[in-house]
């Protein structure tokens, strides 16, 4: 049974790639933070009682801030894959707390990558790359694109991929960078402007609220849907020779584009419900990430399935769905579709039935 290391695996992608690799039969142990209020909602549909002798996923509390702990960790463990997806994520927060985002993006990354060279274990170690890297680079932007970052999260990125690519070329780890575009589904995080859009809908729709604040609707984006993006962080990992991959739709919308598509599926008229904020416009803004995802296709064999329009109704149905409400009911008809067995629709969240029985389709 191969034994996975994930950490992040509270938040969207890394709760998506538990019960991916689970699906897959693989052990799986990721690490969480202390907190005095539990964080775990998006795993505690697949948590087991670690004294269940059938468990297969393991929760370490821990912090990327200590390289001694992530030793003993790795030292204890000998991951056969390491899946770095934790992060300080919002870019718009990273002008916020630039000090405490380069330690855990940036410095956080070097931690693990130092952590398995000195462990000696054979780990393949994925860095949960991001677009936003690429800035101000002029679009489509693909693996050899010049990085231009316009935040503290994305300088931060941009050091964690390189020591990723130096702890590959000059000590010989199985060590990956999968440069992800933007991802989205109903677990993303709600100060994301994405899922604020569609908690929005749902709100307005439920009469809890009538206006919602947005920032700059001019940036463009190429947005898929997570549970597809964590498929491909699988397949990067399981390649013979490590290397580095850009992973996106290859589509781009603008955040106007992404208010107009969510408010007319739900019925509504946007433009009498959203105004223009300042507070929530960036020192610095990227105006359009689009990926030319021509390398995932030829080597990965990956693309996206879920589009643009397909996202949005999958998004704004389960918004709707977990207030109470019915929803249009197009999104999870598209996930009946057009996502395998492993990743199922369930209100707001999803849930795997199968994921313990290990019944994915592969």
């Amino acid at each position: 049974m191969k034994r996975a290391l994930v950490t992040g695996i509270t938040g969207q992608d890394g709760s998506y790639l538990a019960e991916l690799l689970l699906s897959k039969g693989y052990e799986v142990h990721g690490i969480i933070r202390r907190s005095s209020t539990f964080n775990t909602q998006r795993i505690d549909h697949i948590y087991q009682d670690p004294n269940d002798p059938k468990a297969r996923l393991f929760l370490h509390h821990g912090d990327l801030s200590s390289t001694e702990w992530i030793l003993s960790l790795i030292y204890s463990l000998a991951p056969d894959e390491l899946y770095h997806l934790a992060a300080q994520s919002h870019v718009r927060v990273s002008f916020d707390v630039p000090e405490y985002t380069g330690d855990v993006t940036g410095l956080g990354t070097m931690r693990l990558l130092e952590a398995v060279r000195r462990s000696g274990c054979k780990t393949r170690f994925y860095q949960a790359s991001s677009s936003e890297m690429f800035g101000s680079a002029p679009a489509p932007q693909n693996e050899n694109t010049v990085f231009q970052p316009r935040s503290p999260y994305a300088a931060a990125k941009v050091y964690a991929y390189w020591m990723t690519r130096i702890y590959r070329e000059g000590y010989g780890l199985h060590a990956a960078n999968g440069i992800l575009f933007n991802h989205e589904s109903p677990r993303r995080g709600e100060t994301f402007v994405t899922r604020k859009i569609t908690r929005g809908v749902a709100n307005i729709l439920a009469g809890k609220e009538n206006t919602l604040y947005l920032g700059n609707l001019e940036s463009r984006r190429d947005w898929g849907y997570a549970p597809e993006y964590v498929e491909a962080m699988w397949q990067v990992v399981q390649q013979d020779t490590a290397d580095d991959f850009v992973i996106g739709t290859g589509e781009a919308h603008s955040v106007k584009e992404f208010v107009e598509e969510a408010f007319s599926y739900a019925g509504l008229e946007w433009q009498k419900h959203v105004k223009i904020s300042d507070r929530y416009f960036r020192p610095l803004e990227v105006d359009a990430l689009i990926a030319d995802t021509t390398k995932c296709r030829a080597e990965l064999g990956w693309e996206a399935h879920i589009k643009f329009h397909d996202l949005v109704a999958i998004m704004v149905d389960a918004d709707v769905e977990a207030l109470g409400l019915k929803s249009p009911g197009r999104g999870k008809a598209i996930l009946e579709e057009k996502i395998g067995s492993w990743n199922r629709w369930h209100n707001s969240v999803t849930r795997v039935a199968q994921a313990l029985q290990g019944q994915a389709s592969h």
